[in-house]
């Protein structure tokens, strides 16, 4: 799974796609798949503007499209917010699909590795926290010091 979240598209790609795009939207009307590919490939790039972009797309794509085409919205849109750091939403995209497909192993996976790194990160969270409360602890005791070393 982590291939997938890793995987990063190439540029050559991101601008084929882009002009793809592009083109039909100057025409007046984006095909569902033309949307869906470019918006693939923003997810794939390095950059969180694009992977913003991508899903701005594939939550537009996913509220016009066919109910089948879903579960590619869907999984995208996980990914991208995880890619993101965004776990809640992410969490939050991938718990619709496997109410809809409880056996989809991909969406399992992603599952749990988007809940492998909340609790990565709310660890992280929590060390942080308690590093600033002992600076802060610590401080204030040699304050205390101080104060009593001059009241003596």
């Amino acid at each position: 799974m982590e291939a997938v979240v890793d995987e990063v598209v190439a540029p050559e790609d991101l601008e084929k796609f882009e002009k793809k795009y592009s083109a039909e939207l100057a025409r007046g009307s984006v095909s569902k798949d033309s949307a869906f590919e470019y918006a693939w490939c923003l997810i794939r790039s390095r950059s969180s503007s694009d992977i913003k972009k991508g899903i701005e797309l594939l939550d537009d794509l996913m509220h016009k499209g066919a109910k089948d085409d879903q579960r590619d919205y869907l999984f995208y849109l996980a990914v991208g917010n995880y890619k993101l750091k965004e776990y809640e939403r992410a969490l939050k995209y991938i718990r619709v699909l496997l109410k809809n497909e409880p056996g989809n192993t991909q969406a399992l996976e992603l599952e749990k590795l988007i809940n492998k790194a909340m609790k990565r990160d709310g660890l992280v969270g929590m060390a942080i926290v308690g590093g600033i409360g002992l600076g802060v602890a610590g401080l204030a005791g040699l304050i205390g010091l101080a104060v009593a070393k001059k009241a003596a």
